[in-house]
Parts: C-alpha cells; structure tokens; sequence
C-alpha cells in the first residue's frame, strides 16, 4: 500500500455510503474525516494517514463478499486523540484503471465497539 501511495495510486473514497444511512451519524466516513482533518481536503488527508499505519494497526484481511473476484480488502485501526478509535477498511489494486494503482478506502470512521489487544495479531506488548 505504501510503494503505491508513494508512486501516484489514485485514492477513492466513499465520503458518503449508503450503509451510512442506517448508521449514527459518529460512525460515518463523512462525519469522521470532518471532525478529524476538518481544515484539509480529505483525500489529502487520508493519503497522509494511510502513509502512518504500521503492521501494529492491521487487524485482519477478509474477502469482499459483494465482488468475490476482486483483491482481497484489508481492515486496520487507528487511535486518534488519545481515546477515540478509529476503524479503517482498504483494498488496494496494483493494476488499475491505464495501469495506475488505486486504493480504494470503504471505511475510515470511529469504530462502533472499543478496540481489544485481541483484535491486533501484530501488536506488540
């Protein structure tokens, strides 16, 4: 994910998704990335953070249920002020649209249930 967001993958971001309707408005991507980086673009924004995860954030990968044939999406966590914890979802394809690699981000927003020590197999003590 790194060497693509270093050499110009495209970032899509689902600002608004229609899960979200269902959702409080906390655990949206919108309201998320405002309260969060609310004086800077948001694809700026995310591309900065998406460059901090370490293999200490990632969580689990899981196969996208929707598009069985597409690149497996990974899920990351992130703590942000301290205490609030923030659920991240990827799935980056190496070979996109006229070649270019995309990273498409399907959920950046504060997690509904408290993150565990558990929830981290690369976590360091």
């Amino acid at each position: 994910m790194k060497y693509a967001l270093n050499n110009g993958a495209q970032i899509n971001f689902q600002i608004k998704r229609q899960i979200d309707e269902e959702r409080e408005e906390k655990y949206t991507n919108l309201y998320t990335v405002n309260k969060l980086f609310p004086d800077e673009n948001p694809v700026s924004a995310l591309r900065k953070e998406l460059l901090t995860l370490t293999v200490e954030n990632y969580m689990q990968t899981v196969k996208d249920l929707r598009f069985p044939k597409r690149c497996e999406m990974r899920e990351f966590g992130k703590v942000y002020n301290g205490d609030e914890d923030v659920y991240i979802k990827i799935r980056v394809e190496l070979l996109g649209q006229f070649g270019r690699a995309t990273t498409f981000i399907m959920s950046f927003h504060y997690a509904e249930k408290a993150f565990t020590p558990d929830m981290f197999p690369y976590r360091k003590n």
